[in-house]
């Protein structure tokens, strides 16, 4: 029962926010010109220009992110190898003096 409230929660969360982006394009459908060095102009629709800047800050903000993922899993991997050969290391000896 609160799992299916949970989900027709969520669902009725995604379909109000697909709304409002929806009205928000349709209300903004007015041409802008993107004007860059040595007179290079983009002219589109307000909402393409949003939704191109959007998509381009995503993409950077995952391949930043995954940078980082990269180097902790590395780091993750290394500290494992390292326990590894420590809990091997010390349980030889202590087997060889007991007996």
């Amino acid at each position: 029962m609160m799992r299916t409230l949970l989900i027709l929660t969520k669902a009725a969360a995604g379909i109000a926010v697909f709304l409002v982006l929806l009205g928000f394009a349709v209300k903004n459908t007015d041409g802008v010109v993107v004007r860059y060095f040595l007179g290079l102009e983009w002219q589109a629709p307000l909402v393409f220009v949003l939704l191109v800047f959007f998509a381009a800050g995503v993409v950077l903000g995952v391949t930043a992110s995954l940078a980082i993922l990269v180097r902790q899993r590395r780091e993750i991997l290394g500290l494992k190898r390292e326990l590894r050969g420590l809990t091997r290391s010390p349980v030889a000896p202590m087997l060889a003096e007991s007996a």
